[in-house]
């Protein structure tokens, strides 16, 4: 069966060819998914808008888009895996508020109600393309292999067949001859229709199930949100910072500095009074260099640019009054990209840190790991619990830090506790793997 999906050459031919099978396969199995979305739409849109005088409509529509929208789902992967080429992106907007209001946030989305028009209007062209793709590849071979089951027929006196028909005379094997010759031009035309067929749904599906300006308008909003929220979070460190510095080594300077004056003035008349100026002196500096230290650490300590997340993370670990269970799964040998790694270092620290103020807890399990895509951070600890992401508290901080690298935080903090903290750090575009 010859044949290419626009194809440009022998490579391209071949690669066409190997496509008729997922093409007819996903035309086949296009049918029933129809029939259920097409049900779904109808019924589920009647109803809906049936009963939305008493409220009971609402989320019958809703559970209407949300259906459509999981239908919508397989028909695009379908549509890839037939085509072998990626659709358009699209997007759905996240209902906002609670009860009522989500349920008309949910209403409003407009890709839910494409999907549900994709359902209605793709259903008939799946009707006459499975129709049309059955008879073309059952019929052509039925006929190709006719001398394999036609003599086997009875033969009735008043003749029948495509022969008898045009000439009154019903020969077995000239209607044996122009049924092999009709199968063999159905399976020889049979990969250009069935690609014909599949561009048709296909180009349903691109025109109603993607919606690429939606997309990356969505794309652009998210990275200014995340623009922002470097922003914000980059000046919310600096403040800090700031007044970290402020209450602690720079007040310690200036004592260091009020002491040394005070030890050059009595070195010459009395420097046996001098000798403890220069000890409390030296007991300051030191004091200063530990807290500065401390400050280095929560922005990005030493450690964790040499040896790496595991060993950074250890060390604040055993630096936490808390109790901590630590397990790191990373690939050995290899770094994450340094934003990760920044990332999920703060995380943990700023978690250990709410940990060792609020919770009042006396075990923390900590556990980082990654799937390829992704880095997963899971802190849980076994305290009072009432954490969340209000604004002005430190995880909100915590939050737009993440947002900074388009990451994820998500908060389980029911009274009572345990507190259950998860933050999904997106690997792409970060950066590139470093060996260890």
């Amino acid at each position: 069966m010859g044949g290419a999906w626009g194809a440009t050459g022998p490579v391209e031919a071949g690669r066409g060819r190997c496509r008729f099978w997922p093409g007819l396969g996903y035309l086949l199995t296009g049918l029933p998914l129809g029939i259920v979305a097409f049900v779904v739409a109808v019924v589920g849109f009647a109803a809906g808008v049936g009963t939305l005088v008493v409220w009971l409509g609402l989320p019958i529509l809703v559970l209407t888009l949300m259906t459509q929208r999981a239908l919508a789902g397989a028909e695009r992967r379908l549509v890839e895996w037939a085509t072998g080429r990626a659709l358009p992106p699209h997007h759905y907007r996240a209902p906002k508020g609670t009860g009522i209001g989500r349920l008309w946030s949910a209403l409003r989305e407009p890709q839910s109600w494409r999907d549900l028009l994709h359902a209605v209007v793709a259903f008939p062209v799946r009707v006459a393309a499975f129709c049309i793709a059955v008879t073309w590849t059952v019929g052509g071979l039925g006929g190709a292999l006719a001398a394999t089951w036609m003599w086997a027929i009875p033969q009735d006196d008043d003749g029948g067949g495509l022969v008898w028909l045009l000439t009154g005379n019903g020969w077995l094997g000239w209607e044996i001859l122009l049924n092999t010759l009709l199968g063999l031009v159905l399976l020889a035309t049979a990969a250009p229709v069935v690609r014909l067929l599949v561009l048709a749904e296909a180009g349903l599906a691109r025109g109603l199930l993607t919606n690429e300006s939606a997309a990356l308008r969505a794309r652009a909003d998210q990275l200014a949100a995340g623009r922002r929220a470097a922003v914000q979070a980059e000046a919310q460190t600096l403040r800090r910072l700031e007044r970290d510095i402020h209450d602690g080594p720079q007040q310690r300077l200036v004592r260091l500095n009020m002491d040394l004056e005070a030890v050059a003035r009595r070195l010459d008349d009395d420097p046996d009074r001098a000798r403890p100026l220069v000890a409390e002196a030296l007991a300051q500096s030191r004091e200063a260099l530990d807290e500065l230290r401390a400050l280095s650490r929560g922005i990005a300590p030493p450690i964790l640019a040499d040896r790496g997340l595991g060993a950074a993370l250890a060390a604040a670990a055993a630096r936490c009054p808390v109790r901590v269970s630590l397990d790191v799964a990373l690939p050995e040998g290899r770094r994450l990209a340094a934003a990760v790694e920044n990332t999920a270092y703060f995380v943990v620290t700023e978690a250990l840190t709410n940990v060792a103020k609020h919770a009042q807890a006396t075990l923390c399990t900590v556990s980082v790991s990654s799937d390829g895509d992704r880095v997963l951070v899971q802190v849980l600890d076994n305290g009072k619990g009432g954490a969340h992401l209000g604004k002005g508290h430190g995880l909100a901080g915590l939050a737009d830090r993440l947002a900074t690298v388009e990451g994820v935080l998500d908060v389980v903090s029911p009274a009572g506790g345990p507190t259950v903290l998860t933050a999904e750090i997106p690997l792409a575009g970060l950066g590139e793997e470093r060996v260890g």
